[in-house]
């Protein structure tokens, strides 16, 4: 089973350049599963229905997130009808919307979980033991698993990859938007990356203009950000597991576009 997972869509012009880029990646390399994060797919802010329809268009089987989900509060009630659309496992049980989807691979299954950091993040239940948990569910339906584990730091991503090492078949860290260079098989198969990046624009700052950013680190006023222009970027990493979901490899995938 091949494996394809994009980092944070961003805005208009992550939506674009996926739009572009994602049928030679098909071509190229054919996965059998896409999975991307899209909590900021919408004008860099959260997620609504009609984008999300965009991207399941585009050929996007499984829709992750993070804390910015919860943006544009017209996407609450979505989260509920839409099962591939997941929000992080650890919040609080009352919040709307699904953490783990199924996606059937002709006579397999690929269970998909997603989950919230807390280091510089927020007061979240523990990561670690959440999925633990769900992992007692899912490991009775399927030894072919992914996790998006949106978080910030770097030292909280490898340790929940080393923790859940043997368990799932790959660990993939969003958030930052910076691709990561340290793709590796850790021991027991499990398939591992600090954070895919993001498919927005290159040469902003976090996908934002840059002049706001840099004003707000100067005076550290409110300031109002705004999706930047320009060229973009497409990143993401591509994995194959075996019939018994461990890891064979893993691979960056990096485009851009524009670039004069």
């Amino acid at each position: 089973m091949r494996i394809l997972m994009l980092g944070d869509i961003f805005g208009r012009p992550g939506r674009e350049i996926v739009q572009d880029v994602l049928p030679q990646m098909d071509i190229q390399y054919n996965p059998d599963v896409i999975i991307a994060n899209g909590e900021n797919a919408a004008g860099g802010f959260g997620l609504t229905k009609q984008v999300a329809a965009e991207l399941f268009k585009m050929g996007v089987h499984v829709i992750t997130s993070g804390n910015h989900i919860w943006d544009k509060k017209e996407i609450y009630a979505y989260l509920d009808e839409e099962p591939r659309i997941l929000r992080p496992a650890n919040y609080p049980p009352e919040v709307p919307g699904n953490y783990l989807y199924y996606v059937k691979v002709r006579d397999q299954e690929l269970a998909i979980i997603n989950l919230i950091g807390r280091v510089f993040m927020g007061e979240y239940d523990c990561p670690f033991r959440t999925l633990n948990d769900i992992l007692d569910e899912v490991r009775t339906r399927t030894t072919n698993i992914v996790v998006d584990f949106h978080a910030e730091a770097t030292s909280e991503k490898q340790a929940l990859a080393w923790y859940a090492a043997g368990r799932v078949s790959g660990v993939v860290g969003t958030h930052t938007h910076v691709p990561t260079s340290d793709q590796r098989i850790l021991p027991g198969g499990t398939a591992f990356t600090t954070d895919l990046g993001m498919c927005g624009p290159l040469n902003g700052i976090l996908g934002v203009e840059r002049d706001p950013v840099i004003t707000k680190f100067l005076n550290q006023l409110p300031t109002r950000f705004s999706v930047a222009k320009g060229p973009t970027q497409f990143c993401g990493v591509i994995f194959d597991i075996d019939k018994s979901g461990k890891a064979q490899k893993i691979f960056r995938i990096y485009h851009e576009k524009n670039i004069m």
